[in-house]
Formats: structure tokens, sequence, C-alpha cells
């Protein structure tokens, strides 16, 4: 039997991505409208680590976390963008086996990644407000760097079995994906091989990943809100609030697009929706976080106007 599935799995040599392949006329456009993109949050990313480093008003916990969102930003827009870019122009949309699975474990660590990060960043934000005169004890260098090393680690390692398992699937045909990355949810398809434990897996696995933090990150913000209220000063507030409201766009819009996409029923009438909803968390999202920061956050804005004054004159 294990002998049979690695035959099948060495048959079935490459897949198909299909992408936005229904809507050729567009091909140009989009190769236009995505490449821009590309190169915005590439820019932007960079951006925010370079000023990161360079100014030493910004070597805080949160901008030391806030970095490293816009390192695991630029790799992960990278997995995903170049490649779905290159099929745009060439119409060479074939991705071998073995790059496929490459590519979504990847995306699965990288994902994982960032929802422990903003986790990592809304208990900062929590720490700052609900409990000011413990900040710098609570959120020292030393916890930060370990919050966000955390961070990386158990993406990496959680989705280490996420892909073993959705490559032990067996495939043999038919190998055209109806997505514009590798991702789990086209790939079970189109395995004929018995799914559902591996669907199980896979659930709880991808749970362990999203709740945790996600309930961290909710907590956390209710208790905000709840400090927020009781400041007495409308001042008072809005300061508190202006401290927070950027990560917490950023959380409702990376969440908000991945919670939906992934409890949509799998049908075929809503799979162009989910396509299109998986945008969003995979390539807007990275462009429009820094961004969001740099235009809501007077610290970072007066860091640049700094840095471009410096390099200009």
């Amino acid at each position: 039997m294990a002998d049979a599935k690695q035959e099948n799995q060495t048959f079935l040599t490459e897949f198909i991505l299909l992408g936005f392949g229904n809507i050729p006329n567009l091909r140009i456009f989009l190769f236009l409208f995505f490449a821009l993109i590309y190169f915005v949050t590439i820019t932007a990313n960079i951006l925010i680590i370079l000023l990161v480093v360079i100014d030493q008003h910004l070597h805080t916990p949160m901008f030391y976390l806030l970095g490293n969102l816009s390192c695991l930003e630029i790799c992960y827009t990278s997995n995903i963008l170049p490649r779905m870019l290159v099929n745009f122009l060439t119409k060479e949309n074939r991705i071998s086996f073995n790059s496929c699975f490459l590519q979504f474990y990847f995306f699965a660590s990288l994902a994982c990644a960032e929802c422990y990060l903003l986790s990592a960043m809304s208990y900062d934000r929590y720490i700052a407000i609900c409990k000011p005169l413990h900040y710098t004890m609570l959120m020292s260098v030393r916890s930060c760097l370990l919050l966000a090393g955390g961070s990386w680690l158990c993406g990496f390692l959680a989705s280490i079995c996420t892909t073993l398992y959705a490559s032990w699937l067996t495939f043999c045909g038919p190998n055209e994906i109806d997505h514009f990355f590798c991702d789990y949810t086209p790939l079970l398809v189109l395995s004929c091989s018995e799914t559902r434990e591996t669907e199980s897996v896979m659930s709880i696995l991808a749970s362990a990943c999203t709740m945790p933090p996600f309930i961290l990150t909710l907590v956390s913000y209710i208790c905000i809100i709840t400090a927020i209220l009781k400041i007495p000063s409308s001042i008072g507030r809005q300061k508190a609030f202006s401290t927070c409201s950027s990560h917490l766009i950023v959380v409702i819009l990376f969440y908000g697009t991945l919670i939906v996409v992934y409890t949509l029923p799998k049908t075929k009438a809503l799979r162009e929706l989910n396509k299109i909803l998986s945008v969003f968390y995979t390539i807007l999202t990275p462009m429009l976080n820094p961004l969001i920061y740099s235009l809501r956050n007077e610290k970072f804005k007066e860091a640049l106007r700094k840095a471009i004054s410096k390099y200009i004159h």
C-alpha cells in the first residue's frame, strides 16, 4: 500500500495553478496591478526595517516587533507574488510537486508566525496602556526578542506537520489547482485518496496556530478598550487609543479575511469569492500594514521626516 501511494505521488510530478486565468483580457492589467503592489510592499516594509534600525528613538519593544512584522511581510508576499507575476507574463502556470509543497510550507509557516506576532504586539499595547508603570520591566528588550523569536519558531515548527500530512496524500489527476498559490484546501480537492483524517489533523494544527493568538489578541483589546473608557478626559482617551488603533486595524484586516476564507463553504459557486478574499490576507494586507503604521504613528512619521531631511540636505 505504501509503495503504491509513493508510485502515485511520483507519477504526478507537477500541478497547474489556474490563478485568474478565467479573465485573460485583464492579464496585462492584473500583472501591472500586482507588480505595483509588490513594489510598494517591499519598499514600504524595507523602509520600516531601516528606520527601526537607524533611529534611536524607535529602539523600543513596539518598533522591534513592528520591524519583525515588516520582515515577515516581505517573506510572506515574496513567497506568492513573484511566481504569480511570472504566470501573468508567460502563461506558464506549471509548478512542480516539490515546489508547490514548499510554497505551501512557507505560506503556512509565515501565516502562523504572523498570528503569534500580532498577538505579541497586542500584548505589548496591553502592557503599555493597562500596566504602564510595569512596562519597562515586563517588556524588556529580552522579552521582546523572546516573543518575536517564539512567533517565528512556532510558525515554522507547526507547519512541518501540516505540510507532511498534505504531501502524503495520493495525487493521480487531475492536476489543476483552482487558486493563485498552493493552499491546502484546493490541494485536498485534487487528492484521490481518503482525506477525512488529513482534514481533521490539518484543522487541529491550523486551529492551534490561529486560535490561541487570536484569543490572546481579543482579550488584550477587550482589556485595552475597557481601560481607555475609564480614562476621565477625552484627550487622554484619544491619546491612549491612538497608540493602538493602527495595530487594531491591522489585526481586523488580517483575521477578518482569514476567518471568512476558511469558514466559507467550499462550494464551486463560492470558489471565485474565496480566491478574491485570499488576495486580501496574502497580498493586500502585507502592503497595507506598513502604510497604516506609518500614517497613524506620530513617532514613526517624525523619524521618517528626520531621515528624509538628513539625506536631502
